[in-house]
Protein backbone atom coordinates (compact mmCIF):
# COMPACT_ATOMS: atom_id res chain seq x y z
CA UNK A 1 0.00 0.00 0.00
CA UNK A 2 2.76 2.82 0.98
CA UNK A 3 4.05 1.79 -2.53
CA UNK A 4 1.26 2.55 -4.59
CA UNK A 5 1.15 5.85 -2.35
CA UNK A 6 4.89 6.40 -3.31
CA UNK A 7 4.00 5.80 -7.10
CA UNK A 8 1.99 7.92 -7.46
CA UNK A 9 3.44 11.06 -6.04
CA UNK A 10 6.48 9.89 -7.51
CA UNK A 11 5.95 8.54 -10.14
CA UNK A 12 7.62 5.50 -12.17
CA UNK A 13 10.99 7.46 -12.09
CA UNK A 14 11.42 8.22 -8.35
CA UNK A 15 10.78 11.80 -9.59
CA UNK A 16 8.35 13.66 -7.61
CA UNK A 17 5.56 14.26 -9.95
CA UNK A 18 6.05 17.97 -10.49
CA UNK A 19 9.36 17.46 -11.21
CA UNK A 20 8.29 14.72 -13.85
CA UNK A 21 5.80 16.57 -15.64
CA UNK A 22 7.88 19.93 -15.94
CA UNK A 23 10.49 17.70 -17.28
CA UNK A 24 8.18 16.10 -19.67
CA UNK A 25 6.68 19.52 -20.89
CA UNK A 26 10.26 20.78 -20.79
CA UNK A 27 11.23 17.73 -23.50
CA UNK A 28 8.23 17.47 -25.50
CA UNK A 29 8.11 21.90 -26.11
CA UNK A 30 12.27 21.98 -26.97
CA UNK A 31 11.28 18.43 -28.91
CA UNK A 32 8.08 20.16 -30.78
CA UNK A 33 10.45 23.11 -31.81
CA UNK A 34 12.70 21.35 -33.34
CA UNK A 35 10.11 19.72 -35.29
CA UNK A 36 8.85 22.76 -36.47
CA UNK A 37 11.70 24.43 -37.56
CA UNK A 38 12.82 21.36 -39.07
CA UNK A 39 8.75 21.05 -40.70
CA UNK A 40 8.88 24.62 -41.62
CA UNK A 41 12.43 24.70 -43.40
CA UNK A 42 11.16 21.84 -45.77
CA UNK A 43 7.89 23.32 -46.31
CA UNK A 44 9.21 26.49 -47.54
CA UNK A 45 10.95 24.98 -50.06
CA UNK A 46 7.84 23.82 -51.53
CA UNK A 47 7.14 19.67 -51.02
CA UNK A 48 7.80 19.30 -54.60
CA UNK A 49 11.33 20.59 -54.01
CA UNK A 50 11.46 18.11 -51.05
CA UNK A 51 10.65 15.71 -52.97
CA UNK A 52 13.85 16.21 -55.18
CA UNK A 53 15.62 15.95 -52.48
CA UNK A 54 14.28 12.75 -51.15
CA UNK A 55 14.33 11.71 -54.60
CA UNK A 56 18.17 12.76 -55.52
CA UNK A 57 19.24 10.70 -51.81
CA UNK A 58 16.97 7.32 -53.37
CA UNK A 59 14.67 7.53 -50.85
CA UNK A 60 11.58 5.26 -52.15
CA UNK A 61 8.32 7.36 -53.11
CA UNK A 62 10.06 10.90 -52.51
CA UNK A 63 6.50 12.48 -53.00
CA UNK A 64 4.74 10.89 -50.10
CA UNK A 65 7.91 10.32 -48.05
CA UNK A 66 8.27 14.61 -48.13
CA UNK A 67 4.71 14.79 -47.57
CA UNK A 68 4.56 12.49 -44.39
CA UNK A 69 7.75 13.96 -43.09
CA UNK A 70 6.39 17.39 -43.66
CA UNK A 71 3.55 16.66 -41.92
CA UNK A 72 5.41 14.72 -39.05
CA UNK A 73 7.59 17.36 -38.17
CA UNK A 74 5.46 20.46 -38.12
CA UNK A 75 1.99 18.78 -37.31
CA UNK A 76 3.42 16.55 -35.07
CA UNK A 77 5.69 19.03 -33.72
CA UNK A 78 3.08 21.53 -32.72
CA UNK A 79 0.90 18.65 -31.32
CA UNK A 80 4.18 17.94 -28.87
CA UNK A 81 4.48 21.62 -27.75
CA UNK A 82 0.68 20.82 -26.72
CA UNK A 83 0.75 17.27 -25.36
CA UNK A 84 -1.62 15.69 -27.92
CA UNK A 85 -1.57 12.41 -28.89
CA UNK A 86 1.95 12.22 -27.78
CA UNK A 87 2.12 8.21 -27.99
CA UNK A 88 1.06 8.42 -31.57
CA UNK A 89 2.55 11.10 -32.84
CA UNK A 90 6.36 10.43 -30.65
CA UNK A 91 6.28 6.72 -32.70
CA UNK A 92 5.18 9.13 -36.15
CA UNK A 93 8.33 10.89 -35.15
CA UNK A 94 10.44 7.96 -34.31
CA UNK A 95 9.60 6.12 -37.92
CA UNK A 96 10.37 9.76 -39.66
CA UNK A 97 13.93 9.53 -38.03
CA UNK A 98 14.22 6.19 -38.82
CA UNK A 99 13.76 7.20 -42.32
CA UNK A 100 16.32 9.99 -41.97
CA UNK A 101 18.74 7.93 -40.56
CA UNK A 102 18.63 5.12 -42.90
CA UNK A 103 18.48 7.16 -46.47
CA UNK A 104 20.00 10.30 -45.71
CA UNK A 105 22.72 9.76 -43.04
CA UNK A 106 23.93 5.82 -42.44
CA UNK A 107 27.41 5.74 -44.41
CA UNK A 108 28.18 9.56 -43.17
CA UNK A 109 29.15 8.36 -39.75
CA UNK A 110 27.92 9.93 -35.89
CA UNK A 111 28.68 13.78 -36.22
CA UNK A 112 26.33 16.04 -37.92
CA UNK A 113 29.01 18.43 -39.00
CA UNK A 114 30.14 15.54 -41.35
CA UNK A 115 26.89 14.89 -42.44
CA UNK A 116 26.32 12.12 -39.57
CA UNK A 117 23.05 10.58 -37.94
CA UNK A 118 23.51 12.25 -34.43
CA UNK A 119 20.58 14.55 -34.43
CA UNK A 120 17.86 12.61 -36.24
CA UNK A 121 19.15 9.37 -33.65
CA UNK A 122 18.81 11.87 -30.85
CA UNK A 123 14.85 13.00 -32.00
CA UNK A 124 13.66 9.38 -33.27
CA UNK A 125 15.32 8.22 -29.26
CA UNK A 126 13.32 11.10 -27.90
CA UNK A 127 9.95 10.57 -29.82
CA UNK A 128 9.92 7.23 -28.44
CA UNK A 129 10.42 7.49 -24.78
CA UNK A 130 7.42 10.21 -24.86
CA UNK A 131 5.72 7.44 -26.46
CA UNK A 132 6.41 5.13 -23.89
CA UNK A 133 6.54 8.03 -20.99
CA UNK A 134 3.53 10.22 -22.24
CA UNK A 135 3.07 13.74 -22.04
CA UNK A 136 2.82 13.88 -18.27
CA UNK A 137 -0.13 16.38 -16.49
CA UNK A 138 1.08 19.40 -18.17
CA UNK A 139 -0.52 18.46 -21.54
CA UNK A 140 -3.80 18.17 -23.65
CA UNK A 141 -3.33 14.63 -23.16
CA UNK A 142 -4.04 14.72 -19.61
CA UNK A 143 -6.70 17.19 -19.91
CA UNK A 144 -8.98 15.40 -22.20
CA UNK A 145 -8.17 11.86 -20.37
CA UNK A 146 -9.49 13.82 -16.76
CA UNK A 147 -12.55 15.32 -18.60
CA UNK A 148 -13.40 11.99 -19.80
CA UNK A 149 -13.38 10.25 -16.42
Amino acid sequence: MATRSLLRTTGATGAPAPARDLALLLARVALGAVLVAHGWQKAGGGLGATADGFAQMEIPLPQAAAAFAIGVELVGGAMLVLGLLTPVVGLLVLVDMAGALWFAHRDAGLFVTEGGGELVLVIGVLGLALAAVGAGRLSLDHALTRARA
